[in-house]
């Protein structure tokens, strides 16, 4: 699991204190994880998952699939009406013509933020 912890740090280009730091632990754990010394606990998983939503946590606990779950090679749903209209921000926001309605939206950041949005 360490070497797919430092292949994910390579891959989001970011140190071992600033990932430590973004996650909210101790940088020596970090380092001591990544050395094999320890394996990461819950809390430092959870923490992981909450600022790197994309991460397949699966990924890095079995080695099994795809680091990143947005590489799904599955063929995506065409949209049934505009949802976002990027000529004018003025214009009304269509619904999609099913009967489902949007009951949360995340909006994510390219320094690894995100804000979660509720109706």
């Amino acid at each position: 699991m360490n070497q797919r912890l430092l292949q994910f740090l390579k891959a989001e280009n970011v140190t071992q204190s600033q990932f430590a730091d973004n996650i909210g632990v101790a940088r020596a754990s970090v380092s001591h994880i990544l050395a094999g010394r320890n394996k990461p606990g819950f809390d430092f998983l959870e923490n992981m998952a909450l600022h790197y939503p994309n991460l397949n946590i699966s990924w890095l606990i079995t080695g099994k699939g795809r680091m990143y779950s947005n590489q799904v090679n599955e063929p995506q749903p065409e949209a049934e009406g505009l949802l976002f209209q990027s000529d004018d921000t003025d214009k009304p926001v269509q619904k999609p013509v099913n009967k489902r309605n949007i009951s949360k939206i995340l909006v994510f950041y390219d320094d690894n933020s995100f804000e979660e949005y509720h109706q």
